[in-house]
């Protein structure tokens, strides 16, 4: 899927496969190294889509942040 073709809602399910814990303390975060390398960029196009979309207020940061299951 090309970033041209990608939806915010296609951008947040992507980067869910990039959440993971950091380290000992319970807190997560977004982390492409844990993607394959020649996917990477279009999860970098993923998390600029987001980003977009918050500063255009598409959607909250607090809303993204759930949808991507990083809070709490």
């Amino acid at each position: 899927m090309g970033a041209r073709d990608m939806s915010l809602d296609q951008a947040i399910d992507l980067l869910k496969n990039a959440v993971k814990y950091t380290g000992t303390i319970d807190q997560k975060h977004i982390d492409l190294t844990i993607v394959p390398a020649d996917k990477r960029a279009v999860y970098e196009k993923a998390m600029a889509i987001c980003q977009i979309s918050i500063n255009d207020g598409k959607i909250s940061k607090d809303e993204f942040l759930r949808r991507v299951h990083l809070e709490g």
